[in-house]
């Protein structure tokens, strides 16, 4: 399987649809690192143009694998090692372009019905062809237009069994990441 996820933190929205850069929280890297390594994803990138949020993530991925995290939690470490620190989505997708010899399907995530979206099995098609895909998601209040603009394609959105749909990013990958590569989908 040739899958990535991102995490954007640049651009996203604040609640007044502004355009913003969010704050890297410590709950991401670990909930999403350990995600990724549970469903098979080779690499997560948490995707920030801001030098004091990126030298932040680093210092809490070296704690988890050279510091004393490394040794009081090896499942960590492990998970850790997925995560990436880059300053945009087109660094992303070019270091995906030399790992791979090829650009990634990239499918963006939104809350909303957003312009033209693919259904989950049209999604899980696509990463099951052998193709690498980046999926990502946004932080905040979700991935500002140029994002979703720039994506290949635009998921359904995870919905509930009502009108309310605000989840955290941690629990719409979980459940996203499930239902396109987990054993019993």
């Amino acid at each position: 399987m040739r899958l990535y996820i991102g995490l954007v933190h640049y651009p996203v929205y604040n609640k007044n649809r502004e355009k913003i850069a969010s704050a890297v929280t410590n709950l991401d890297l670990h909930d999403l690192s350990r995600l990724s390594r549970t469903f098979g994803v080779n690499r997560y990138f948490v995707i920030t143009p801001l030098t004091d949020q990126q030298r932040l993530t680093e210092s809490l991925i070296e704690h988890w694998k050279t510091g004393f995290g490394a040794s009081y939690n090896i499942d960590r470490k492990e998970a850790i090692e997925v995560i990436k620190i880059t300053s945009s989505l087109d660094s992303a997708i070019e270091e995906i372009k030399e790992t791979e010899g090829t650009e990634p399907v990239v499918i963006a995530t939104c809350a909303s019905k957003s312009g033209t979206v693919i259904s989950f099995t049209r999604a899980k098609d696509l990463i099951n062809s052998n193709m690498p895909v980046l999926l990502l998601f946004g932080t905040a209040w979700g991935l500002h237009r140029e994002i979703l603009g720039a994506a290949d394609h635009v998921l359904t959105p995870v919905e509930g069994s009502n009108d309310y749909n605000h989840l955290s990013v941690r629990t719409a990958a979980a459940i996203i990441l499930d239902r396109l590569v987990g054993r019993n989908n």
